[in-house]
Order: structure tokens, then sequence, then C-alpha cells
């Protein structure tokens, strides 16, 4: 798979912007091209989503564990032309104190793939040739293939940093003006989503390959992602990863759902849709729209081996949930900026809140949880939950260690997992009665919500860690259907 990493020295240096133009500008030549993100971040994969037409995706070494990063991969890049990877942060930058591990340089070579520098050259000139020697030399393992300079001043200001480079040996792909950068807007939690922007979002990522194409060489580039080599490793296959699970044990936190009666031999649903029966699949509603826009592909392709019948919904504009659902799910995004919008759909929050009260499986992440909440900044929510979320000045960011601490339809009392946290706001309390996760790392604090079906949380997980956690749903959801199947509403 001819692949590429885009990295940078720093955050701010442009690497989405040239990550997303190289996206757009392959894609326009009509290769099929493979869009991935090093680490959490769920705002730039829309961006590439847009620029490519395929799921941007995640490559987390932390969330996931080294092993998973180069299957990922392979799953995600299955039948493209080419992988454009954008990096995190600085090229060496990890998890806090964890060295090397879950940086862009880290994920490079786990892919054993070439680098692209991303340097902003607007306040320097041949000491741009120091910063890159000192990149190109810090690790021997990551091949620093070369450069492209960003916010250049002037043809004669990209004659000097061109001479300066070419005494170092290292190659110039490109480079962009400065001035020409295409203006992506940001609020409290970095670049506004896709979702929100609508036809400003596709104009920009046009504009972004457009910039990318008239500034740089796309055939050197295109041969350096050729000259990648062979990844060897199989593919990640959510069909296959849920067949070798286990039976899930029933939660003892299910709530007052009516005993479905016999099970057939593994209890739900396999990746066909079937289960000795000739039932339907249980319909898994996943909240999406604006207001809830972060959620990893593999989520929904893990939901569905197990046997769902995946089914996203708008909660700014649906009234009801999708017919027949058995299970919700809820991930994060952004309700404090839809929360007036949020609580005028009350057909739909009393929906939720008889739902998650009839003991069916209900998994809210973050902004999952403020919906679940009695209340977000003053305006009601869905109720299920005994607590009242508001906006802080402070931002909660990064990696955290957690364990389950109570049974429930997410994990299993013991179950560790790693995962993110990234939000502006609070919730009061933070935790209930039987909270749904123990923090060991980089603090010990217990937090979220676990009451009958429901797991509500701030934290981010990537279920590709713990696939069991889409069946443990999915089994739930299959005894849910089961129960009220010929049940005809009044």
């Amino acid at each position: 798979m001819p692949r590429l990493v885009v990295a940078a020295p720093s955050s701010g240096s442009g690497k989405t912007t040239v990550a997303t133009g190289l996206m757009a500008a392959f894609a326009g030549r009509g290769l099929a091209v493979s869009p991935h993100k090093v680490g959490p971040d769920y705002i730039d994969p829309g961006y590439h989503a847009l620029a490519t037409g395929r799921p941007g995706r995640n490559l987390d070494a932390y969330l996931c564990g080294p092993e998973l990063v180069a299957p990922l991969f392979a799953h995600g890049a299955r039948g493209c032309d080419l992988a454009v990877v954008e990096g995190v942060m600085g090229l060496f930058d990890g998890a806090s104190g964890q060295g090397e591990l879950a940086s862009t340089a880290h994920v490079a070579k786990l892919l054993r793939a070439p680098v692209v520098l991303v340097v902003d050259a607007s306040s320097q000139a041949r000491s741009v040739a120091a910063l890159v020697h000192g990149f190109a030399s810090f690790d021997p393992e990551v091949r620093l293939a070369g450069v492209i300079l960003n916010k250049v001043g002037s043809d004669r200001h990209e004659a000097i940093l061109r001479e300066a480079l070419d005494e170092s040996g290292v190659p110039v792909f490109g480079a962009l003006r400065r001035g020409g950068e295409v203006v992506t807007p940001s609020r409290h939690l970095g670049l506004v989503p896709v979702a929100e922007r609508g036809a400003e979002a596709v104009a920009a990522v046009a504009a972004m390959g457009e910039m990318v194409r008239g500034g740089c060489d796309l055939d050197a580039l295109h041969a350096v992602a050729r000259g990648a080599g062979p990844l060897d490793c199989a593919a990640w296959d959510a069909a296959e990863v849920v067949g070798s699970l286990p039976q899930p044990a029933p939660s003892r936190n299910r709530g007052s759902a009516p005993d479905p009666g016999p099970r057939t031999p593994d209890g739900l649903k396999g990746p066909d849709g079937t289960d000795g029966s000739d039932g339907p699949r249980p319909v898994v509603a996943l909240a999406g729209g604006a207001a809830f826009t972060f959620s990893y592909a593999e989520h929904s392709e893990l939901l569905a081996a197990a046997g769902a019948e995946v089914v996203t919904f708008d909660p700014l504009r649906d009234e009801q949930l999708p017919d027949g659902t058995s299970a919700l799910v809820i991930g994060g995004g952004f309700p404090e900026v839809y929360a007036s919008e949020l609580s005028a759909n009350e057909p739909l929050r009393k929906a939720v809140g008889e739902l998650a009260r009839s003991g069916a499986p209900v998994v809210a992440e973050c902004a999952g949880l403020l919906y679940l909440a009695r209340s977000l900044d003053g305006q009601p929510m869905c109720g299920v939950l005994d607590t009242d979320a508001r906006m802080s000045e402070r931002l909660t960011l990064g990696y955290r260690d957690a364990v389950a601490v109570s049974d429930s339809v997410l994990a299993a009392n013991g179950t560790r997992v790693r995962g993110h946290e990234f939000h502006r706001t609070v919730v009061e309390p933070g935790a209930g009665a039987t909270p749904a996760w123990g923090v060991t790392r980089p603090e010990r604090r217990v937090e979220g919500f676990v009451q009958g079906g429901v797991h509500a949380s701030y934290l981010h997980v990537h279920w590709a860690s713990v696939p069991q956690a889409a069946r443990r749903i999915v089994a739930q959801a299959t005894e849910v259907a089961r129960a009220t199947e010929g049940v005809t509403p009044s």
C-alpha cells in the first residue's frame, strides 16, 4: 500500500491543511485515497472524509495498543491506491510521560511509512536547515523523506529556504504561500466539525486541494509513498474479532426489562444477522447530526458484525428514535452549542428517557453524558441521570487509564481500558451511586454512571481495543428485541 505520513515540528504548522489538501489533490487525480489521523481526534477525520469520500479513521497506539495500529490501517486502506496519514502535534510528541508512545513518529515506524514534514517557515530563513536536520537525525528509525514549506513570504524567501535545505540534502516537495491559507473556523475544542459547516466545509476542502495541487510536487510525493515497501500484517476484521469472542455474561445492572426467555447457543446474532431463529437483527440507534459528530468508524462496524442493524438518527431533527430501537449509543460532540435546540425537542428527550428506564442498553460518551443529564447550562435534557452539566473555563484533555468498577452493558467489572477525555464542561455530581470507571492514571478517582442498562461517562474508549463492548451491547439489545417481539404499541 503506497503511504506517507504528514507531520510537523509542532501544532499549528499546517498539518491539517496540507494533509487534507493532499488527500483532495490525489483523489482529484482519480486515486482511491485512504485517510487516517494519528491520535484520538474526531474533527480532522471529518475533513479527510470530505476530501476522499471514505471514512476518516484514527490510528492511536495508546487507545488501541501498538499491535493494532498496522491492522487497523490495513483495514481502512483495503482496496485503495494510496494512504495519507495526518500526524498529531509535533512529530515526536506522544502520550505524556510515555516516551514515543502514540506519537506520529511511533505510528510512522509501526507502519514503516515515510514522513513528510510540514514546516512553518514564516519567521526563518537559513535556520530552517538546522531545524529539519534535527528532526531528520533525532530518530534514525524514522524516515524523513522531505519537507513541505508552509507560509512562505515571497519568491525570494522560497529561494533562500530551498538553498538552505539543498545543502542539508533533504528534498523540498512544495512551498505554500503565506496568506494563501484556507480559513477553517475554530472554537473551544478546535476546528468546527464538517457536519456543522455544510457547503462551507466542502468549499474549504476543495480550496485546500487546489492550494496543494498548485504548490506541491504530487508526482514526487506519490513516488515517495510508493517506496514505503511491504507491511506484513493481516487487516483487522470486525467480523473475525467479534466471532472469536466468548459469550458475554448478562449484566447485573440491566434494570427492569422482562425476561426474554430461551436464548440461542451463543446468545446473540452472528455477522450474517442470524441466531438460529428467523427474528430480525436488533436495532441499535446511533446519535449523529451536528450535535453528535464524535464516533470512531469501527464502532458501528463492530456493532454490525455482532448482529445489530445500526441506524443513525439526528437528535436535533428527529422527534422519535428509529423504529424498533433496542439499544442506543450516543457518542461525543457539541451538545453545549445546541443545548436550546436539543432541549426544545421534547418528544425525543421523552423517548430516550423511556428507553433508558426500560432497561435497554444505553451507552453515552462525553456529549452523550451531557444529553442524558437533567440539564445542560440550565436547559432541560433527558433527565436519565441525576446530574447537571454546564460549560467550564477549564479544558480537560488527555489520555486516561481506567478500570470498570461495576458490571455494565459496556464492560464487565474489572475490565481495564485506555481512554481519552476532551471537554470544557463539568457534571455535578461527576459520578453516580454506581460509577462507571475508576480512573487509575494520571490521577485516581471514580467517574461516570451505571444504572439499569445505562453506561454514561466522559471517557472516550476505542472499541477496537475492547470489542467485547459491542458484543455485550448487541447481546442485551437482542434480549430486549425478543422480549418486545409481538408487542403492539398502545
